[in-house]
């Protein structure tokens, strides 16, 4: 049964606003999952606060000019059933989890998505979910920036540490 034009209004304007409001997004073909699989597709990402949506592709063409996303490769798109997952949070974490569902469920593909609003092939997207988390990658940060001055630190405290050696023979010297 066909959408009528409101439903189809409706459903662009949904996934428009979902692009729009997409730090990351990831486009993946479904086909061949079973339901079980789907299921647990969708509890996975719901688990990672990723909006997921089984999108009609005309209307996901439709939809993506407006949100100002530009290069959909849509050779890749052409002969698939096409879901998107979009994070308003997390640049990699669609990546991320549909990239590993997709080691342990051969028939989900990934066929690329878009970081910010520029397209990438399914290749970055690929390499984007082997990137730590942010979390990981600010503590990274962190300790990069810390390690000189724990150095610094450690220096100082080494010269300190050494003038108390000397006064403390000398002490030991004049008491002896």
């Amino acid at each position: 049964m066909s959408k009528s034009r409101v439903s189809k209004e409706n459903s662009v304007s949904l996934v428009t606003d979902l692009v729009k409001s997409a730090k990351g997004a990831v486009l993946v073909d479904f086909t061949g999952l079973k339901v079980k699989e789907m299921q647990e597709l969708r509890r996975n990402l719901r688990a990672s606060g990723i909006e997921y949506e089984v999108v009609k592709k005309s209307l996901l063409k439709r939809s993506l000019v407006p949100a100002g996303v530009v290069n959909l490769d849509e050779a890749s798109v052409a002969r698939a059933s096409v879901s998107v997952a979009v994070s308003a949070q997390d640049e990699i974490g669609p990546a991320k989890v549909l990239v590993n569902f997709a080691k342990t469920h051969e028939k989900l593909k990934v066929l690329g998505g878009w970081l910010g609003k520029e397209y990438i092939p399914a290749a970055k997207v690929e390499a984007l979910s082997k990137l730590p988390a942010k979390p990981e990658m600010l503590g990274q940060l962190v300790g990069a920036l810390a390690r000189p001055m724990v150095g610094l630190i450690n220096v100082m405290q080494g010269n300190l540490r050494g003038l108390m050696q000397v006064l403390k023979a000398a002490v030991e010297k004049k008491d002896g």
